[in-house]
C-alpha cells in the first residue's frame, strides 16, 4: 500500500495554478496534463501551443506558455 500512497503524493493538483510553463518534451499538450489527478478535473482537452507559444484551456482558463 505504501507504493500507491507515494504515487498519489507525486501527482499534481489539477487547476491549482492559473499559469504553467511547458517545454517541447510536454507536447502534445493537454489540460489536465499527465501527472495531474483526473478525478476532480474537467475532461481532457488537447491545446495547440506549437504555433502561438501560448494556449489557454477553454475549461479552466489555465494559461500555458511554451519555453525552450
Amino acid at each position: 500500500m505504501s507504493n500507491s500512497s507515494t504515487a498519489e503524493q507525486t501527482l499534481i493538483q489539477p487547476n491549482a495554478k492559473s499559469s504553467y510553463e511547458v517545454t517541447r518534451q510536454d507536447l502534445p499538450l493537454s489540460c489536465p496534463m499527465p501527472g495531474m489527478t483526473l478525478w476532480n478535473s474537467h475532461p481532457k482537452v488537447f491545446l495547440p501551443i506549437e504555433a502561438q507559444v501560448t494556449a489557454k484551456c477553454p475549461y479552466c482558463g489555465a494559461q500555458y506558455t511554451l519555453v525552450d
